[in-house]
């Protein structure tokens, strides 16, 4: 292996590519129409027909065995987020679900200091502060004040454990493994989890229209395949706790590409709320880059 000096400017800019990506997930789970645990399972699975026949073409290296069980587990912790979230859009407010998915960054945070004894500076709290109160004023207060008790809600938050889980497990597996590799295993361990909830809920997997499928294909091309090359890239140099606020990016994102899509358009007000999301990113962005690590391609 070799250190690359110019690594993170590069993570972060592939960061900053995911981060758009997935920035259209949500809109094109509005524009599919179809179950959560469905739109789930095709976004993995159509990404997953690009990734892995890829895979095998490289006959990359066998990873070791430790780092196959956690990216087994973290495609699991990811297969279960997005069955939760993607079905939370459909049972709440895309607002308050949005609100209460993108919660991630205080459990990574938590789970960093607590867990894994990770000290993190008074400037990563700042940020996520920041980031945290302008997601709230960009989705609108009032989505907080109508929060109840439901199932719609109770899912968007365990989403949003799942994905914290998820963070915290591929950033120790993605710094040992290269990017298809990891990609690759991932996939199919979400696919064979997410086809066996659908089974066990008795979902259709066929039968939608033409307008649900593009959609879909959206889902597994852009917001999967685009978007995770780049973050999980970005996973191999970087600490987990910093990329978790840099994804709040995506509600700034979703919210813009939202008013032509869908016509949800955004007060000026909320502008505020956009601008404050992406200075608490600044905020958790090291000054100086310390996560500079020696990675396999």
């Amino acid at each position: 292996m070799e250190t690359h000096q110019d690594r993170p400017l590069a993570a972060y800019l592939a960061l900053a590519i995911g981060i758009v990506c997935i920035g259209f997930g949500g809109i094109f789970v509005k524009l599919a129409g179809v179950p959560g645990p469905v739109s789930a399972f095709y976004r993995v699975l159509i990404a997953g027909i690009v990734i892995v026949p890829w895979w095998l073409a490289r006959s990359a290296q066998r990873p070791a065995t430790q780092d196959i069980r956690l990216i087994i587990a973290g495609g699991i912790f990811y297969a279960l987020d997005n069955a939760m979230w993607n079905t939370s859009l459909l049972l709440t407010s895309a607002a308050t679900a949005t609100l209460l998915a993108n919660n991630a960054p205080l459990w990574v945070g938590l789970a960093s200091f607590t867990l894994f004894h990770e000290r993190l500076p008074r400037q990563y709290w700042l940020g996520l502060a920041v980031a945290l109160v302008g997601m709230v004023w960009l989705l609108g207060c009032d989505a907080y004040l109508r929060l109840r008790l439901n199932s719609g809600n109770l899912l968007a938050v365990g989403a949003s454990v799942f994905y914290a889980v998820y963070l915290l497990t591929t950033q120790r597996a993605r710094s040992r493994v290269d990017l298809l590799t990891f990609m690759a295993i991932s996939m199919l361990s979400s696919i064979a989890i997410l086809f066996l909830i659908n089974l066990a809920l008795g979902t259709a997997l066929t039968g939608y229209s033409p307008r649900s499928w593009t959609a879909l294909a959206g889902l597994g091309l852009v917001s999967q395949l685009g978007g995770w090359l780049g973050i999980n890239y970005a996973l191999g140099h970087l600490r987990a706790a910093p990329v978790s606020v840099w994804l709040l990016g995506q509600v700034v994102v979703t919210a813009l590409v939202a008013m032509p899509l869908l016509g949800e358009y955004v007060q000026p007000s909320q502008l505020v709320g956009g601008a404050m999301v992406l200075t608490g990113i600044l905020f958790v962005t090291p000054s100086k880059e310390k996560e500079r690590i020696q990675v396999p391609e």
